[in-house]
């Protein structure tokens, strides 16, 4: 039977009509699924203790041993077993076997091969399948620290910080300084809040990854039927298009900064696209030497922050009233819009799909809940930290163009960077218009007012956030891409296809577009990615409430219900800003599509929320059609229609 104590890794169904109990017909009816050729030496995987069918006898181990066999076709098996969890996807896929002993003493392992399932395997002919996890890091063990251990969190530290690497790309940037421009100090304490709900939403993500071994677009892939997670997959792509947009043409800004204009906003994506290759092969080196340039570039980014913070001296007392003091005096639409755009920007969507992802990076038994239990700490821990350690450094950001810019117009601006001699004072015209920044602006308006040291160093630190950033997204898309379409590429291939998918936009953009007129675009960006909000929160909290998904881990009725309306309320926020997006547009053609698409996106959204409400108990909602209109009759065995069977190798 699967352990009782412990999480199981990968469940078999039991047959429809299952055969005799000679091992002669058992074998012919294994071959005739073309699931997988089993050992001879292998019983029955439904033979289980409380198991209602009639316990088949053992099979008994041939002379000539237990033969494996390659098969080119997978079929999937009829499912009655309950309360199973997924296996892992990775580079194995693992199945739990009872001996003939009834102990918990035989295991075999599914192999992955790197070919695809519906292809003659040919092993010879096809670059191995490798992945970012292929060397997993190891945990040690400490005996003598049972509740808390500063080694066993080291070990675990890594996959938070290149989480939180999202929370700083130059989109969170720019509405950070917007945010302090427009409002001042005030809405620190959103900035707050917001960090706190995505650090919530963020170790659900975490929680999926370490239990079921699997990342969120496995899940996606395995769970939902296929016409809803092809949709889900496009939208998630078009998030991640509309983040690495941002992210890129951040760095470019900073490149331009640092060369006073000299290269030009397609020379800098193209440098971006080239140094970013490089970087993503560092892992080949090592995944903690990756993680280790990941933490250099977030200390430059704290540094370089730092020293605008420094130079400008915000006003501690106003900053710690905005901090914790939850109300925006005098503010009207723009602040308001500015509130909604700080959670749109915080909260991103393929964030949690490469978090569930990362995390698969240790070295963790999930069939040990103990460990399991000890990865959901540790993984929660470093996140904890990581996010506050960005939140420090946007808090940088927000206070000096608070303290510095906030009320300014641009006449103002515009007489100091005369004064200064600046080349930038041509971007503030001379009129009495309240100030607006972006990244670019940004570093020219520190350039006039603190001197062209500021300046180079908030390029340094937009180039640091752009190209970190700009690192993650590749391994989101490629996440993303791999999760939902079950790819098995080699590593070249997979990289250039997802950085073509992502890059090309970029590059049509930044070629046709002047670096000084951004701003429109970026907002349509922010737009666009809070649209794709919903898909990514809505199955992270299906999936993590499945007991049949998470076992003994799934979601308790206080996580159910906050987890709820927490995504509830970020979706109404999010719709706001989008509304209020498409009405500054004043066409009438433009209302009409947005309204036919509307109806259509609501009505996904919604097909997604009636799904997460049957995983969350609302069971009358099922109605007896989820088989056929959502989730698989048993949701935990839908997985067996993607195993990559190579073989069976007793453990």
């Amino acid at each position: 039977m699967l352990f009782q104590d412990e999480v199981p890794l990968l469940p078999l169904a039991r047959p429809q009509n299952p055969p005799d109990s000679s091992p002669g017909s058992w074998s012919a009816w294994c071959h005739s699924r073309t699931l997988v050729s089993l050992p001879s030496c292998l019983k029955p995987p439904w033979e289980s203790n409380g198991d209602t069918m009639a316990k088949k006898d053992s099979l008994k181990e041939s002379s000539g041993g237990c033969e494996l066999t390659k098969v080119a076709s997978l079929t999937q098996f009829p499912s009655h077993q309950k309360g199973s969890t997924m296996g892992n996807s990775d580079t194995e896929q693992k199945a739990p076997y009872e001996d003939a002993s009834g102990d918990h003493g035989e295991m075999v392992n599914t192999i992955s091969s790197s070919m695809n399932p519906l292809q003659p395997p040919d092993a010879s002919s096809e670059e191995p399948f490798t992945t970012y996890f292929d060397s997993k890091i190891p945990i040690p063990e400490d005996e003598t620290h049972s509740c808390f251990s500063f080694r066993k969190l080291w070990a675990f530290t890594g996959p938070g910080f290149l989480m939180s690497i999202a929370y700083l790309d130059p989109g969170n940037i720019e509405s950070d300084l917007q945010s302090g421009a427009v409002a001042g100090f005030k809405l620190l304490w959103v900035l707050m809040l917001a960090t706190i709900i995505g650090l919530l939403l963020q170790r659900l993500a975490a929680r999926l990854g370490v239990v079921t071994g699997l990342h969120l677009a496995e899940v996606c892939n395995r769970q939902y039927q296929k016409v809803p997670r092809i949709i889900l997959w496009l939208m998630v792509e078009l998030a991640i298009i509309g983040s690495d947009m941002q992210e890129v043409i951040g760095s470019a800004i900073a490149i331009n900064l640092l060369s006073m204009g000299k290269i030009p906003l397609w020379g800098g994506v193209l440098i971006t696209i080239a140094d970013t290759f490089v970087f993503l092969f560092l892992d080949k080196y090592g995944l903690r030497k990756l993680e280790a340039f990941f933490g250099f570039l977030i200390t430059i980014m704290a540094l370089t922050f730092g020293y605008e913070y420094i130079t400008v001296r915000p006003d501690q007392g106003k900053l710690l009233q905005g901090l914790f003091i939850p109300y925006c005096k005098d503010c009207g639409t723009p602040q308001l819009e500015q509130a909604v755009g700080i959670v749109g920007a915080v909260i991103m969507p393929h964030n949690m799909y490469l978090h569930s992802a990362l995390v698969k990076s240790r070295q963790v038994n999930r069939a040990n809940k103990r460990e399991v239990r000890e990865a959901n700490k540790y993984f929660f821990i470093e996140s904890c930290i990581a996010l506050f350690v960005s939140f420090i450094i946007n808090i940088f950001v927000v206070t000096v163009f608070a303290e510095a810019f906030f009320n300014q117009t641009n006449a103002d601006v515009h007489s100091i960077c005369v004064n200064a001699s600046s080349p930038h004072s041509s971007l503030f015209p001379n009129d009495n218009k309240t100030l607006e920044v972006d990244i670019y602006k940004g570093g020219a308006v520190l350039g006039c007012y603190f001197g062209p040291a500021a300046l180079y160093i908030w390029a340094i630190g937009i180039l640091a956030a752009g190209q970190s950033s700009t690192m993650t997204g590749t391994y989101s898309g490629q996440f993303v891409m791999e999760g939902f379409l079950n790819l098995r590429w080699s590593r070249f291939a997979r990289v250039l296809l997802t950085r073509s998918i992502a890059i090309t936009p970029t590059l049509l953009v930044a070629i046709f577009q002047d670096v000084e007129h951004l701003t429109g675009m970026n907002d349509f960006l922010n737009v666009l990615m809070s649209l794709q909000l919903p898909f990514a929160l809505i199955p992270v909290l299906t999936f993590t409430s499945l007991p049949s998904v998470m076992n003994d881990f799934a979601n308790g009725l206080f996580w159910k219900v906050a987890g709820g309306l927490l995504i509830l309320l970020i979706c109404c926020i999010n719709m706001y800003f989008v509304v209020a997006y498409v009405m500054s547009l004043n066409h009438m053609a433009l209302y009409i599509g947005a309204g036919i698409l509307s109806v259509i996106y609501l009505g996904f959204v919604a097909y997604l929320t009636w799904l997460c409400l049957i995983a969350l108990g609302v069971s009358f909602l099922a109605c007896g059609k989820t088989l056929r209109l959502g989730f698989a009759a048993r949701p935990e065995l839908f997985l067996l229609n993607n195993v990559d069977a190579d073989a069976l190798v007793a453990r």
